[in-house]
């Protein structure tokens, strides 16, 4: 069985439609399994959603962006916040305006229940009798750092020492990631949009399993990151600015600074 994984889409259906068809040049696979963070900070979240709902055997778990759209619990600065502190208005508007606006297009379009419909995490059992485990960032949260690759082997262990996965599938941390942790694999197929490594490429990844056994393959493939820009520019959503940036990698998370750059990066094929 041949296995595509995906994650951290982020409402950009350019990019997802760019892997998509690459996927199906390469033959196509059997499932989909595609881990959080779908819709939000884009500007076409209800056609991301269409377009993986019509995926053959979709798995889809629910990502901390995900979880803001459906329950508009949505992350800092608060309004109290900002009310202290006025350098913090202009995020707030951005963070508001921009789940906000794709929460309004869900609603308006039927795509509410379906996202918030979406569990936190899967368990898969593979050919060869692997548990794979899928959650977005890790096994006790949806957010954070998730199991980055500046993670000790110490912290994982601490983090996973409830799960008995042969393969843990995570997203979040937008970066393309293979470890291994004694018997355990840890992997991120990297992020379809708002990567932190080639802009204007959509990473996945191929899983090929059998009785034997099972191995992955990182993909890199680039879409119109212009065309992008300019639909983005187009909506009306508060934070085009912001999401913006996110595409372009000039927001960088802190994790980053303790990161050597070349720790558990995988092998990538550019396309």
């Amino acid at each position: 069985m041949k296995i595509a994984i995906l994650s951290d889409i982020h409402g950009n259906s350019i990019a997802l439609d760019t892997a998509l068809m690459d996927i199906n040049k390469r033959g196509g696979v059997d499932a989909y399994w595609v881990l959080g963070d779908l819709c939000a900070l884009g500007f076409d979240p209800v056609g991301v959603l269409e377009r993986l709902d019509a995926l053959p055997n979709l798995i889809a778990i629910k990502g901390n962006a995900d979880r803001y759209v459906s329950s508009m619990d949505l992350p800092p600065p608060y309004i109290a916040s900002a009310q202290t502190n006025p350098d913090l208005v202009p995020i707030l508007a951005e963070v508001s305006g921009n789940f906000h606006w794709t929460r309004g297009a869900l609603d308006a379009t039927g795509w509410t229940t379906w996202l918030q419909a979406l569990p936190f995490d899967q368990t898969i059992t593979l050919p060869d009798g692997t548990g794979v485990y899928l959650v977005h960032s890790a096994p006790d949260t949806d957010e954070g750092k998730g199991l980055n690759p500046s993670r000790t082997d110490e912290e994982l262990r601490g983090m996973l020492k409830d799960v008995s996965a042969g393969l843990v599938c995570v997203g979040h941390f937008h970066t393309p990631l293979h470890r291994s942790l004694g018997d355990m694999h840890i992997m991120n197929p990297g992020s379809i949009s708002n990567t932190f490594h080639q802009i204007g490429h959509a990473y996945y990844a191929l899983l090929d399993a059998d009785s034997k056994g099972f191995t992955l393959t990182f993909y890199a493939v680039k879409y119109d990151l212009g065309l992008f820009i300019t639909k983005t520019r187009q909506t009306l959503n508060l934070g085009n600015d912001y999401n913006i940036r996110s595409v372009s990698n000039e927001v960088i998370p802190s994790w980053k600074k303790h990161w050597d750059g070349v720790s558990h990066f995988p092998e990538i094929v550019f396309v």
